[in-house]
């Protein structure tokens, strides 16, 4: 396949920087343009991200890599940049992912999951620097993804207007008083466990933006690659409000940003079915949607339940290729 080759003037980058008799095999791929190959010299490793241009920008990433590092988090260190290219050369975190560990042992998933609650709290003490704020213009924009892409996949015509009215009704409990770095995407698939104390590796922040602190807890909560329990989410709620004092505006801000997250995920994989001939990601909906009806239930969400209850019925909220094919959108 031709993503699995690694990016042209790979084996040069990677000569440049001491690594030219490295084996390179594919490692992993994501949503976005950005690929990635494990790269092995004997003992040593190492991994090399192709973030090509112009569809990605690799500075944020490295960026970012670099302040979690001097703040004591546990991120991939830069060993190498060609910004031209887009190749990074990162150190290796290995393996061994917070998914695959808490979905074969669940007697551990409260600890580790305490441990990136934790790892939350810790964060959201250091000064943001830098990043760009999660304003009401980016959660209108981001919300918007669902009517602009969900919508059309199972043949609704959806009030737009209405919709905006609906999330500005409520997206002043989703602005913090005190922004924090907000990672955007902190859930199981992307939190590594490093070494024998399984320390929480950080993937995936290139994104990040100066936010609410709950927009975090809910990416990891409301896990739209993995099924997290109501009593799981909850404890980890109670977990994070006690060490931190937060008190019912969090709660109202968790559920808020929670609907918005989820709004704006099934309109992104619906769109990555769509455009972009990725269908798995159309069969994640429907735990999405899940989450999505269990903050709707919130009344402080009441106004954008009202609009979802008069424009999107329950048969049309779920895997939106299956649906489509029902309903012949």
């Amino acid at each position: 396949m031709a993503d699995m080759i690694p990016p042209a003037g790979a084996a040069a980058f990677l000569a440049t920087h001491g690594w030219g008799d490295a084996v390179v095999t594919p490692l992993a791929g994501d949503a976005s343009f950005r690929r990635y190959f494990r790269v092995t010299d004997d003992a040593r490793s190492a991994v090399l991200m192709d973030a090509p241009p112009p569809h990605e920008d690799s500075a944020p990433f490295v960026a970012m890599a670099r302040w979690l590092d001097a703040r004591g988090f546990l991120a991939p260190a830069i060993l190498a940049v060609d910004a031209v290219r887009g190749l990074v050369l990162l150190t290796d975190l290995g393996d061994v992912r917070l998914r695959e560990t808490v979905d074969a042992d669940p007697a551990v998933e409260w600890a580790l999951y305490a441990d990136a609650v934790d790892l939350l709290i810790d964060l959201a003490r250091h000064p943001v620097e830098g990043l760009e704020p999660y304003d009401r213009a980016v959660l209108h924009r981001e919300v918007g993804l669902l009517t602009q892409w969900y919508g059309p996949a199972v043949g609704l015509d959806l009030d737009v207007a209405g919709y905006h009215a609906a999330w500005e009704a409520v997206f002043d409990h989703a602005l913090a008083a005190e922004p924090v770095t907000v990672l955007r995407d902190y859930h199981a698939e992307n939190l590594m466990l490093v070494g024998s104390a399984r320390r929480l590796g950080l993937l995936d922040f290139q994104d990040a933006l100066a936010g609410h602190p709950a927009y975090d807890l809910v990416s990891l909560l409301q896990d739209a690659r993995r099924d997290v329990s109501p009593a799981v989410e909850a404890a980890m709620l109670d977990r994070y409000r006690e060490e931190t004092g937060a008190g019912e505006d969090f709660l109202a801000a968790y559920h808020v940003l929670g609907a918005q997250r989820n709004a704006k995920i099934v309109g992104i994989f619906a769109r990555l079915w769509k455009r972009d001939g990725k269908p798995r990601y159309a069969g994640l909906c429907p735990r999405v949607w899940a989450y999505l009806e269990r903050d709707l239930a919130q009344p402080v969400l009441a106004p954008v339940k009202r609009w979802f209850d008069a424009n999107i019925p329950a048969d049309r909220r779920g895997d939106p290729l299956a649906i489509a094919t029902e309903v012949g959108a």
